[in-house]
């Protein structure tokens, strides 16, 4: 009889696998090189089996998505796929489109796979779809229901997206995706047996449970209050997580309300910011599976900025407001585990900018990393995304290639850690010229609170972006859209971690 243990670590490998195709087939970069896209296997009972390291953001929604997605798929046959990117469904933002499709054995249904992956833009009144002024949802782009992809939909989205060739590019590629996981699963029940492999899914879930089960941390209520930046106002999220034996619960009571602009987070974004920092609190090998996902529970009122009401506009609450509820979750964490570092960056740092160049539509979108938080035993990481978002750079000559527009800068923001007996990761300063007309627009935070340090150590610098247009300097806010001329350019400097610690000589100076 095959181990439970072989049927795991192949239904982990065929996510990795669906993430490798989806990278490979698609058009645009911000997929085939900063890798913005998450796959996970689901069983018939709604359950993630396996999920690919991929994107933290996409940690927990896909718990939130299916649980929500499936109510849809009743009619699903085989071969068909759902297609869908209502955030307060798919649980993220308007960009990331998802793609389910069932997987049949013998005519008979025995799971699901799933994808989702960030498209460039998605329609809406901005390049790149992440829009700074939204006060709706309709600002941000179009809302597709979960619905069977048919010709008809492919149609909608190329008369909708704005750079249709791309957008239905990474969709075939998502397709394809899917197409590859539900074989590889019909060729591992083949294999293995059908009942084998279902069982075995059950047992992958209950391990992944009994894991956690086995944490050792101090039952207790910890507090932690971090803030978003918006207009001249801070937005307080506050968290109580309650740690007991059996389970974590996150209650975000006495969180800002939701308001009138993009930083309101759906309950998928919340779930998965917490979850992907208790997974990284527990300090152990923790699959991704229903297992993990049962062990931790959100109270959110709602109406706040972590649970808005349709149509709350969200666009950056899937990157921003993410952040700081991973920071928040890490500041609660660190009241209790002597591990846990100092605050990163604490922003994405999105660039969207896009316009008519040679007669052709073009959108670009960008995370810009920073600095790492300091660790009790060693200096932060430069220079690195972190956190939340867990993609990678798109290389400048990939970039100048696809884009009008000049790097003239991509470098270490030397200094920008925060200092400490260990000193926090220093950010990057990456700047640009545009070569034609340019709409940009920023969305970003950090820019007047810092990432805080811990233990005395020195919080990291905030952030900065800089326009310098007909030779005039201008300092910018964290969240904006201008329109820019040829040669103008955007200067880009990401906050750096938080530093850790601080010692004191004899004389009671202070020694970093």
């Amino acid at each position: 009889m095959v181990s439970w243990e072989v049927i795991n670590k192949a239904t982990i490998f065929i996510a990795e696998e669906m993430g490798v195709m989806l990278k490979k087939s698609a058009l645009s970069p911000n997929i085939r090189e900063r890798m913005d896209h998450s796959c996970a296997i689901v069983d018939r009972e709604g359950r993630i089996v396996a999920q690919a390291e991929h994107i933290p953001v996409h940690l927990g929604s896909f718990k939130i998505a299916v649980k929500n997605v499936l109510k849809f798929a009743e009619e699903l046959k085989e071969g068909e796929s759902l297609i869908f990117n209502d955030p307060y469904i798919s649980g993220t933002h308007l960009n990331d489109v998802g793609i389910l499709t069932p997987i049949y054995y013998e005519s008979e249904l025995v799971g699901y796979v799933i994808n989702k992956a960030h498209h460039v833009d998605v329609g809406g009144p901005l390049p790149g779809s992440i829009n700074p002024n939204a006060k709706t949802l309709y600002e941000e782009g179009i809302v597709i229901p979960p619905m069977k992809l048919t010709d008809e939909v492919i149609k909608f989205v190329k008369e909708n997206f704005k750079v249709p060739e791309v957008s239905i590019g990474d969709l075939n590629a998502q397709v394809s995706a899917n197409k590859t996981g539900v074989t590889r699963i019909k060729q591992l029940i083949e294999k293995y047996g059908k009942k084998e492999v279902l069982e075995g899914w059950d047992k992958s879930i209950n391990h992944t449970r009994n894991l956690v089960l086995q944490h050792s941390w101090k039952e207790g209520v910890y507090e932690a209050e971090d803030y978003l930046e918006f207009n001249d106002n801070l937005l307080n999220i506050t968290l109580h997580l309650h740690v007991k034996k059996d389970k974590i619960i996150a209650d975000f009571t006495g969180t800002h309300r939701q308001i009138d602009g993009p930083l309101n987070a759906v309950l998928g974004v919340t779930y998965s910011a917490v979850s992907f920092a208790i997974r990284s609190a527990l300090n152990k090998d923790i699959p991704t599976n229903e297992g993990f996902y049962s062990f931790i529970e959100i109270i959110a009122e709602e109406g706040s900025l972590v649970n808005p009401k349709k149509p709350a506009a969200v666009g950056g609450g899937n990157v921003e407001t993410s952040q700081r509820i991973a920071d928040v979750t890490f500041l609660a964490l660190s009241r209790f585990l002597p591990y846990i570092p100092a605050a990163s960056s604490g922003t994405m740092m999105n660039v969207m900018m896009g316009g008519i160049y040679q007669g052709k539509y073009w959108s670009y979108y960008e995370t810009i990393a920073g600095g790492s938080g300091a660790r009790p035993n060693s200096d932060g990481v430069s220079a690195v995304h972190t956190n939340m978002t867990n993609t990678l750079n798109t290389p400048i000559e990939i970039a100048e290639m696809n884009y009008p527009i000049l790097f003239t800068s991509y470098k270490i923001r030397a200094g920008s850690g925060g200092k400490g007996v260990h000193k926090g990761g220093d950010g990057i300063i990456r700047s640009f010229k545009v070569l034609s007309p340019t709409r940009l627009s920023i969305l970003a935070d950090r820019f007047k609170t810092s990432p805080w340090g811990l233990n005395g150590g020195e919080n990291g610098k905030p952030g900065r972006v800089y326009i310098i247009k007909k030779g005039k300097r201008m300092e910018m806010p964290s969240k904006f859209t201008i329109d820019l001329d040829e040669g103008d350019e955007v200067i880009i400097e990401t906050p750096g971690g938080g530093g850790y610690s601080r010692s004191y000589s004899k004389d009671n100076t202070v020694n970093y």
